[in-house]
């Protein structure tokens, strides 16, 4: 099915006249505006309240889509998608408007995850550390948000939000036991999980252990060679677990202490069928015939959380705040062997890649009255204190048994940045005014950021960059935000917003280093790097009644001083190339997007149960300073979903569809045309069955149709239309997933 970018104001054209139907019943209480987000404003605020455009996705949506990852999360999202690797690494960042990697802030419990970092073909340090499970819903901003959140938050912000006991101990219970068992369809895999908590006057806690296990993530790829032809995925073995662990002590009824224990990990064990040479191939020295990878990595943060409700005090009505300590650990290693023979040679690499940060976090909430305006202030304070350490390291053995580390071009071991420590620091103000009888809410607010790297000169660094001296850096940014709701009707409000968002440089651009004399290059310092900087407006139309809900909105986002990596400047006293990076791009992204609903059932006593929800974006990028389309901006995609719902039961089906992809980025490579994915239709079908007390049942069947597609997201590395491995790209055919879970 092909849609079209008028498909927006065709939704709309069909949205708006069952809005007007329920606008004599409409009321503030309607069903998805009325879900109370967080993020946006860093208060309590439903969705119908905010000046921009937030999704909040809860358990329950998290357990009927049968969310296991990232992918699933953002399925029937438009707007928002997940880059991926098929070879060996497998899920990659979150995409938002446009924007992906470190350019988008994911956080859980209000604390950052790790950075991402990836050079080569056998080192990529991914975000992906928190266990979905673990979860009671999760919050995803859109647009720039650095005026609450500072560095990182230029894309937007997905905010994870993890249980506490007392989702637990409802109805005054003083003890839960749970029980969950799993199958995904998509990468045959297993999953299991028990959680126990306890509650009393003062204490309450509880422990959240979840296992899984499973294979390769399907493609529709029928070729299954053991080489480089191979469109089939990789065959692999998983394995990983994760605990949330909290204790909680409320002194009284307004204020609680609050100590959590996290730690995830994950093992993948691949074989890179993909990277190995054909057997037509000519076997030399430096032909791979084989190679196993294992990829691990860790998380675990312990955090200290104090929430006082009700403060005595002028400067505050309530407050939060919170200390932590968080580590991650990647680590990838890779086995290849070369060659056959005299010529045989087996090759040994390991990338590892560390942070760790300590934090300090403070927030403050205060209402006053001026007059007839209503204010709601909220300040507070954002400090974090990282090290983060990267080295490769690894060997070579030939065939008569000799011993070499180095590997052309490196001689391990090598770090391709110095070890650096990064100082960031935030103070936030903001202010939400209610006039006009409360009608009107202008909410501005502003951020001041310091940020200081200092970055540590060890042997390793200096050996393998001999003369290249690293540099310190220091930037002060300030990020401003105005924000309006206009409730001009009822049922009806109109929402504006302007925000300025930053990136602080980051630490392996500003001291990227890197000398081989024997290929003739070198990589040096920039230590006048400016922070990327973008300036966002969004306007939209909302209309929330009982019967329907319809929010349609536009944004402009203009980027500067986008940060490019290892750009070479020309060449050195000594005849070296030189490399470094430095702010070249500048770009445009703009947009439109929708989400519109109906309960049949408030139309007709008939069609009680039925519901209608539908959503569409649309988006358009431009490099404009090279002139050419942006590669990282997802085609036209929408979806519509008709379910029905009684008290202990629900089925619902839902089609996403994209448009081709028609804009793309120049070639990779001179007289080549890069590969676009067709359009598609993809139908899922799920279903739930509460069918005892405590016990539930959510099954669902995924692609059913059988379609082989792929989404443009998946292809993040340059692909030609005629590369004979595209079906490696493709999406698992139908599968089913399931999931039980008992409680008592």
């Amino acid at each position: 099915m092909k849609i079209r970018p008028h498909a927006l104001s065709v939704a709309l054209w069909l949205a708006l006249p069952l809005a007007a139907h329920a606008a004599s019943d409409a009321a503030p209480d309607a069903r998805l505006f009325d879900r109370v987000q967080v993020t946006a404003t860093r208060t309590e605020r439903a969705l119908s309240d905010v000046a921009a455009t937030v999704d909040v996705i809860d358990r329950e949506q998290l357990d009927h889509h049968l969310v296991r990852n990232l992918k699933d999360l953002v399925r029937y999202e438009p707007g928002i998608s997940v880059t991926s690797s098929p070879a060996r690494f497998g899920l990659g960042g979150i995409r938002i408007r446009g924007l992906d990697g470190n350019r988008v802030l994911i956080q859980t419990d209000g604390i950052a995850m790790p950075k991402a970092f990836a050079i080569g073909s056998f080192s990529d340090a991914n975000r992906n550390f928190t266990d979905l499970e673990t979860l009671k819903r999760v919050e995803i901003v859109r647009g720039p948000a650095s005026a609450l959140y500072g560095s990182d938050a230029l894309g937007g912000v997905v905010a994870f939000v993890t249980k506490d006991p007392a989702d637990y101990l409802k109805e005054g219970r003083s003890r839960h036991v749970g029980l969950t068992f799993g199958y995904d369809g998509q990468w045959q895999g297993l999953l299991g999980g028990v959680t126990t908590a306890f509650g009393g006057e003062r204490w309450s806690g509880m422990v959240n252990v979840n296992h899984r296990q499973g294979q390769e993530t399907r493609t529709l790829g029928e070729l299954r060679s053991d080489d480089s032809r191979r469109t089939a995925a990789n065959p692999q073995v998983r394995d990983g677990r994760s605990v949330l662990s909290k204790l909680v002590y409320a002194p009284s009824e307004n204020q609680r202490f609050k100590l959590t224990v996290e730690g995830n990990e994950d093992r993948v064990d691949t074989r890179v069928l993909s990277a190995v040479a054909p057997p037509t191939t000519p076997v030399v020295a430096t032909t791979t015939t084989a190679m196993q990878a294992r990829d691990h990595q860790t998380r675990a943060r312990v955090s200290l959380r104090h929430e006082v409700d009700t403060l005595d005090h002028g400067f505050a009505d309530d407050l939060a705040w919170q200390v932590y300590r968080q580590d991650s650990q990647t680590t990838q290693r890779t086995y290849e062997n070369r060659g056959r023979g005299d010529a045989a040679s087996r090759r040994e690499r390991e990338f590892n890649f560390d942070q760790r940060v300590y934090g300090l976090q403070a927030a403050f909430h205060k209402g006053l009255q001026t007059g007839t305006v209503e204010h709601a202030l909220t300040y507070g304070f954002d400090g974090t204190w990282t090290r983060t350490r990267q080295k490769r390291d690894g060997f070579q053995v030939n065939a008569r048994g000799q011993v070499s580390t180095t590997i052309s071009p490196d001689t391990f071991p090598v770090r391709d940045f110095p070890i650096s420590k990064t100082t960031e620091l935030g103070l936030y103000v903001q202010d939400e005014l209610r006039l006009a009888d409360g009608r009107l809410s202008l909410v501005p607010g502003v951020r001041v950021d310091h940020y200081a790297l200092r970055p540590e000169l060890d042997g390793i660094f200096a050996t393998d960059n001999p003369g290249v001296a690293v540099s310190n850096l220091t930037k002060t940014s300030v990020s401003p935000k105005l924000g309006m709701v206009w409730r001009f009707a009822d049922a009806w409000s109109l929402f504006a917003g302007y925000a300025h968002g930053f990136r602080s440089p980051p630490f392996n651009d500003v001291n990227l280093g890197f000398t081989n004399v024997q290929f003739g290059y070198t990589a040096i310092p920039n230590p006048d790097l400016k922070p990327e900087t973008s300036d966002g407006a969004e306007l939209g139309l909302r209309f929330i009644g009982t019967a329907a809900y319809v929010s349609v909105s536009g944004y402009y986002n203009q980027y500067k001083d986008f940060i490019e990596s290892q750009g070479f400047v020309g060449f050195n006293n000594q005849g070296l190339q030189v490399f470094q990076s430095r702010n070249v791009a500048d770009a445009d992204i703009y947009g439109a997007e929708l989400k519109a609903g109906v309960a049949l059932g408030q139309l007709n006593s008939a069609l009680e149960g039925w519901s209608l929800n539908s959503s569409v974006a649309w988006a358009h990028g431009q490099n404009k300073t090279e002139d050419t389309p942006l590669s990282s901006i997802d085609p036209l995609r929408g979806t519509v979903g008709l379910a029905f719902d009684r008290d202990s039961w629900g089925v619902e089906l839902v089609g996403t569809f994209a448009q081709r992809k028609d804009r793309l980025p120049p070639p990779a490579l001179p007289g080549t045309t890069p590969f676009a994915p067709a359009g598609y239709g993809v139908l899922d079908l799920m279903a739930h069955w509460a069918f005892a007390p405590g016990a539930q049942l959510n099954v669902g069947v995924f692609n059913l149709g059988d379609r082989a597609y792929i989404d443009y997201s998946a292809v993040t590395t340059a692909l030609s239309s005629t590369s004979p491995v595209i079906d490696r790209y493709t999406n698992p055919g139908r599968t089913v997933s399931a999931n039980l879970s008992v409680s008592w």
